[in-house]
């Protein structure tokens, strides 16, 4: 029976090895490890279980009701969990559709009132009004038949998306650590961990931050880096392997995920490119091209609290500037 490598894997699925590594952690897709031999493998059941996951995860299926589809052997169950997923898309089908067309009603009238110069509050209007309340219900009771075509454009709208940030990080000075191996991500954060237990950091500096970045990114080989920053006050000394810099900040599109789902990274990409307002800009650090990943519990995670003891939420970040 051949072993795939973690590697090999994710550059089969065109997945990340992070993504991987999370499934491993929250046990969805167990690994092996063989003695002697330092990556990750996994045999034909598990790469047969995730060519599952992933055709589950293109049909918005959660990691929890997948779990619970692989694990459960009742058919019934798993007809259940799909009725509840379908009944979902339903509804928001319908109330994308309901959203279309309060919009372009609005368009109408707006235009109407440019060319006839009334002046007009689309906000006045109750029957309207009372519809957008029952939207914030994300329950619609607009029963009308949907054809294919208006199916993909709802997929597309629901692909895009809706909660990008702007925001500016200041100029700082951070404590670096950088590893370039196997296990990148375990291995850099080790000594950084080490130090700022050690001062215990956050009683210095409550308001710390933690970014990291590939650096380099893998190019489909088992070997790339990665390197974690913490923010530190700017007379504080670290020791090595760690190193002091600065970072000059500067304007970010943001986009908060759950830790594991860095396919959003695409998504974010291509927010930008679409925007009217803004255009990507490379700067450094260079690893990810200035993209960086900053875990948002960063306080907590150092404090030693038990309930959020792990990273669970990142903001992605990409470099931009002003057309």
């Amino acid at each position: 029976m051949k072993l795939m490598t973690i590697s090999e894997v994710a550059n089969t699925f065109d997945v990340s090895t992070r993504m991987l590594r999370y499934y491993d952690e929250i046990g969805l897709l167990p690994s092996t490890r063989m003695e002697d031999y330092a990556y990750r493998v996994y045999d034909q059941s598990a790469v047969r279980r995730l060519q599952q996951i992933l055709t589950l995860r293109k049909l918005r299926i959660s990691l929890k009701k997948i779990a619970l589809i692989l694990e459960c052997p009742e058919q019934t169950k798993i007809v259940e969990v799909f009725h509840e997923s379908m009944n979902e898309l339903d509804d928001e089908i319908s109330a994308l559709q309901t959203i279309r067309d309060i919009l372009r009603m609005f368009i109408t009238r707006l235009n109407t009132a440019a060319h006839t110069n009334v002046k007009l509050d689309m906000f006045d209007d109750v029957e309207i009004m009372s519809v957008i309340q029952t939207l914030s219900l994300s329950k619609i009771n607009f029963k009308e038949e949907r054809s294919m075509d208006d199916l993909n454009k709802a997929n597309e709208t629901l692909s895009t998306l809706k909660n990008v940030r702007i925001i500016y990080l200041p100029p700082c000075t951070v404590a670096a650590s950088h590893y370039f191996g196997k296990n990148p991500e375990d291995n850099a954060i080790k000594s950084l961990d080490e130090f700022i237990k050690k001062i215990e950091l956050q009683k210095i500096k409550p308001d710390l931050r933690m970014f990291g970045f590939n650096n380099p990114s893998p190019k489909g080989n088992e070997t790339y880096g990665y390197e974690f920053w913490v923010t530190i006050p700017e007379d504080l000394d670290v020791p090595a392997p760690l190193q002091k810099k600065h970072f000059d900040g500067g304007l970010y599109a943001a986009h908060c995920i759950k830790m594991g789902d860095f396919h959003e990274w695409q998504l974010l990409s291509k927010w930008v490119e679409n925007s009217t307002e803004y255009e990507y800009d490379a700067r450094e650090p260079f690893g990810m091209g200035g993209c960086l990943e900053e875990h948002l519990n960063a306080y907590s995670y150092f404090a030693g609290n038990e309930k959020v003891a792990k990273f669970i939420q990142l903001d992605l970040l990409t470099p931009i500037k002003a057309k």
